[in-house]
């Protein structure tokens, strides 16, 4: 079979055969009788060979080694080829999410992209002051794109430059609230503490939407951060994860300032005080988380608190009775 219909059979151009040729990789085995190149069948096979090896990636040296080479084993270059192919990926997988965060953006021309594009870096850098920097600076005009924020503020572990990113997604509008709910389902602990911290700070119905299906959460320090902030909205929904949190006595003091803080009328303040004797007559409920839930009757109003607290005022636990009896106290004085 001639070159050119080698080609067209192959779709290797005759160039490229060629230059197989001139590297050792693909020699036809015959030449017709006026010196054309003819190549075999076992010739057309080397050929495909090779093709089916540059598509794994390998370079023509690498394919030459491995046709050639009998002790040849492929384990270790297929390694390389995978730690290769990860690296590329991972630079189109960051260069395809700076290309949507410039597109979601939308710039209304090259200055503004270019800005968005020098944000988007700052953002990614080394630096603290430079990530805070840009935080701070995404309210201007072109404000950095809501998924990068987000990206962000689950990636941060400096104190200063989250808290920047925070005060930036509580001004970013639209779209945290449901990024940050997909971050609180990490797998990794940090990356969910971020995201509810962040979804704390967020103002609006959809944030507490969200807030409110993370009580369900099964990490406590989610249903916690999230508990706490619902508390100090108003949002009754919190009361039973407060509850727990004073019993386990995790944030137990925010816990109890966030059931005073819902306890804003009569019929709430009198609910929540018959939620927290139920808790204190549990046969299960230790000495410490006694003590803890009698504190937290404190600061509940009413007088349905005022009779627990009598009544506790004579309990058999010492220490409770006189956490009691020093409360009423507090609560006698003008």
């Amino acid at each position: 079979m001639l070159i050119g219909e080698v080609a067209r059979r192959s779709g290797v151009s005759a160039r490229m055969l060629r230059h197989y040729e001139s590297l050792g990789l693909v020699s036809p085995s015959g030449r017709t009788g006026s010196g054309y190149r003819e190549y075999a069948p076992q010739d057309i096979r080397r050929i495909f060979h090779v093709e089916s090896l540059r598509a794994l990636g390998l370079s023509l040296r690498e394919v030459k080694r491995a046709l050639e080479d009998g002790d040849f084993t492929p384990s270790a270059l297929v390694e390389d080829l995978i730690r290769r192919t990860r690296t590329r990926i991972e630079a189109e997988t960051e260069l395809l999410t700076r290309l949507r965060g410039i597109h979601a953006a939308g710039p209304a021309d090259w200055e503004d992209a270019l800005q968005v594009v020098a944000l988007l870096q700052a953002l990614g850098s080394t630096s603290a002051d430079a990530r805070q920097r840009a935080a701070l600076s995404s309210a201007d005009d072109v404000p950095v794109p809501v998924e990068a924020l987000v990206e962000a503020v689950l990636a941060e572990s400096d104190p200063h430059v989250a808290g920047a990113l925070r005060w930036a997604l509580a001004r970013s509008g639209e779209g945290a609230p449901a990024l940050l709910a997909a971050g609180i389902g990490s797998p990794v602990a940090a990356v969910r503490e971020r995201a509810v911290r962040s979804l704390t700070e967020l103002p609006g119905d959809r944030a507490a939407a969200e807030l409110r299906e993370a009580l369900a959460h099964p990490d406590p320090v989610v249903r916690g951060q999230a508990a706490l902030a619902l508390g100090t909205r108003g949002d009754a929904d919190a009361v039973p994860i407060l509850l727990d949190m004073i019993v386990a006595g995790r944030n137990d003091t925010d816990a109890a300032d966030a059931l005073g803080v819902l306890a804003g009328d009569t019929a709430t303040a009198d609910r929540i005080a018959a939620r927290l004797v139920d808790r204190l007559a549990r046969d299960t409920t230790g000495a410490p988380a006694r003590g803890r839930l009698t504190q937290a009757l404190a600061g509940i109003p009413g007088t349905a608190a005022s009779r627990a607290l009598t009544e506790l005022a004579h309990d058999t636990d010492r220490a409770v009775a006189l956490t009691a009896t020093y409360l009423l106290r507090l609560r006698d004085e003008p």
